[in-house]
Parts: structure tokens; C-alpha cells; sequence
């Protein structure tokens, strides 16, 4: 039987915890192994993990990488042919949702699989429209013909939930270390490339979305600007982001006109800074000291380490 292995980056998990450590004891299959990588948290995020069956690996805050760490989680679990990863807001949906999720790979040519995010039910709008427009409710399974169809959307993943095969992960030489984050969309798109194809299993869900703030909102975009500068070969291959910038901007205003129609300028303000965020990063941040591109962005502890 195929061995499973489930990684999950931690950091003071808070009151959450104990309701995704519920949700995933009542799972329907569960990982053969199960890994807490915890970067060093204040709170009780290790205690409660291990108490229900995790081993927990413990590394300093500053170590953190978004690829580097779940490479590392994998180097620890050698057994595991498929390997599961969650993050700690990610709320297992129902007790099926890592069954469902394993089943994409009854197709030997899948190479990754990704879950359904809904809202949190105390979500915003606005935080919302996001999962509802990037997860729709139909399965799809796509492969590197569809990029001319679907663009850089084809090589959208997310490990907030999802699951690789550990043959064709190492193929593509596992995730990079030393990338601000889309670590997932990085290897999606090298799986695509070596003739891999990516699942989304709609049927796999789980409650995960933010309410960013302004200053949030700027600095995430900065940091998606950084990568596709680091990255130019993404879309080079699968098309502009700035296309689907532009329909999912349609389609927020649409949102807003019948659910919230008095969040309409805040929708606005949001996408001028995400605009502004993503053209400083792209464009600029090689330009700017390393105190300022430390300070514009979401996850500064990149920056430590980051290439020139």
C-alpha cells in the first residue's frame, strides 16, 4: 500500500489548533507518518501536536522558508511515496477531505493535487471572493497543453492543502529555497513542463482564507512581484499574471455589487496597492537597499538570506 506522509509548518497556532487537530482525527484516512514542523513557538503548538500523534521537529523562527522547510519535512519522512501538506489555518472541511485529495492519484500521470479552499465562515467579502474565484466547485485535472487555454492559471497550486508524489517532486529537483514564497506554483509549473499533470479535487475541501490588511495587501503583491521577477521563466511559458489580475478584478466588483456593494472603494484601494506592491517587486526591488525590501514585505525573514 502506497505510504503516505502529511508536513505542517507551525508558529503559535493559537486557539485554532485544538479545532484543526479535531478535524484531523476525524479524518478517514489518515498519513502513515505525520510531521509538525514547528519554528519554535510560545505557545502549546508542539505540546498539542504530539499529544495527538505528530512528531514535531523544532527549528529557530529565522530558519523558516516557505520551500526550504517543506524540502527539509520531506528529507524526514524517506518512506513516503505521497507526501500531504496543510497549513496550521487550514481546516480539514470534512472527514473525507485527505481521501478525497489521495484519490487524484489513481492517475499515475499526476504529479500534484490540490484541495478546495472555502471561507472561514467568519470571512469577510472581500477575503471570500478570493477562495471563491480561485476554487470553483468543478474538479479539473490539466496538463502543459492547457496553458494556451488557461495561462499562468495552469500552474496554479496551493500547499496550504495539498499533496505531491515524492517520484515526480524529486524529478523536478523539489522545491527551491530560496524563494520568497509560491514555492508551490514554482513546482507546478516544472512538473507541467516534465509532462506531469496538476489535480484540483474540488470534492477535497478545507476552511482557509485571510482578511489582509492594507498594508498587507501591498506587501503580499510585493512579494509575487519578487518571485515572478526571480522566476521570469513562469510566465514566459504560461502567460502574463496581469490577464488574470484583470478578471479577477471583474469578477470581485461583480461580487461586491451583490453582496457588498459599501465595500466597493475599499475593493478599489486594494487592487491599486496590490498593483503598486507588484510593480515595486517586480521591478524595483533589485534597485532598493535591503533594509527597504525587508520593510515592503510580508516575509521578511527572506530577506536574511536572499540572493542578490
Amino acid at each position: 500500500m502506497t505510504k503516505i506522509g502529511l508536513i505542517v509548518p507551525t508558529l503559535n497556532a493559537g486557539g485554532l489548533w485544538k479545532t484543526w487537530l479535531a478535524a484531523f482525527d476525524r479524518q478517514t484516512r489518515k498519513p502513515d507518518c505525520r510531521l509538525v514542523i514547528d519554528s519554535s513557538s510560545s505557545d502549546d503548538t508542539a505540546v498539542l501536536a504530539r499529544s495527538h500523534g505528530f512528531d514535531v521537529h523544532v527549528i529557530a523562527k529565522a530558519d523558516f522558508n516557505h520551500g526550504g522547510t517543506r524540502q527539509f519535512g520531506i528529507g524526514l519522512l524517506p518512506e513516503a511515496e505521497i507526501i500531504v501538506f496543510l497549513t496550521q489555518d487550514a481546516l480539514l472541511a470534512g472527514p473525507d477531505a485527505i481521501e478525497r485529495l489521495l484519490e487524484a492519484f489513481a492517475d499515475e500521470r499526476v504529479g500534484a493535487a490540490y484541495g478546495r479552499q472555502l471561507p472561514h465562515r467568519d470571512s469577510r467579502p472581500i477575503g471570500a471572493h478570493a477562495r471563491l474565484f480561485n476554487y470553483p466547485p468543478q474538479s479539473q485535472v490539466r496538463s502543459f497543453d492547457d496553458r494556451r487555454r488557461l495561462g499562468i492559471k495552469t500552474a496554479f497550486i496551493s500547499n496550504s492543502f495539498a499533496a505531491y508524489r515524492r517520484s515526480a517532486l524529486f524529478e523536478v529537483g523539489g522545491f527551491p529555497t530560496d524563494t520568497v514564497m509560491n514555492e508551490d506554483t514554482f513546482v507546478a509549473g516544472k512538473m507541467l513542463l516534465s509532462g506531469w499533470k496538476i489535480a484540483y479535487r474540488a470534492d477535497a475541501q478545507v476552511h482557509h482564507s485571510h482578511d489582509y490588511s492594507y498594508a498587507d495587501e501591498f506587501k503580499r503583491y510585493f512579494d509575487i512581484g519578487v518571485f515572478h521577477a526571480r522566476t521570469p521563466w513562469l510566465q514566459q511559458t504560461f502567460g502574463k499574471a496581469a490577464g488574470e489580475g484583470r478578471r479577477y478584478v471583474l469578477s470581485e466588483l461583480r461580487y461586491l455589487v451583490k453582496n457588498a456593494p459599501w465595500l466597493i472603494p475599499s475593493a478599489l484601494l486594494r487592487t491599486g496597492l496590490k498593483w503598486l506592491g507588484f510593480k515595486m517587486g517586480s521591478s524595483l526591488h533589485r534597485k532598493l537597499p535591503l533594509f527597504l525590501n525587508r520593510r515592503l514585505s510580508l516575509h521578511r525573514a527572506y530577506w536574511r538570506r536572499a540572493l542578490p
